[in-house]
């Protein structure tokens, strides 16, 4: 018998090899990103932020970094702003050095500025 499997249980990936670069020394030294948020998931910091009473959000802001005020809803969306920057920083793609092919004429002119 064939037991079917369910779209949710599927996953996709796009089979690229996904290189970061280091940025910091923390990440040099194997720090993977999750120690001051716990999560590097966009969608799990939310549901964090979500369960969160008002003292504590501004407790965690204050953590953070970012000076707490008394609006919940514009706090998590500084939160967000925060932890996007943060996630960013861990996700730097490695750049690949290209070679790049002139004709004489270009490097010509590129050689006039030595």
């Amino acid at each position: 018998m064939n037991k079917k499997t369910k779209l949710d249980n599927l996953s996709q990936t796009h089979g690229k090899i996904e290189k970061y670069e280091c940025k910091t020394l923390d990440q040099i030294l194997g720090d993977d990103g999750t120690s001051k948020y716990k999560t590097l998931d966009l969608e799990k910091y939310k549901e964090y932020l979500y369960d969160l009473n008002k003292s504590d959000l501004q407790s965690h802001a204050s953590k953070i970094g970012l000076l707490p005020i008394d609006n919940r809803e514009l706090l998590s969306k500084r939160l967000i702003k925060e932890f996007e920057k943060y996630t960013s920083s861990y996700k730097l793609p490695k750049l690949e050095a290209r070679e790049i092919k002139l004709d004489k004429k270009a490097r010509d002119v590129l050689a006039e500025g030595r």
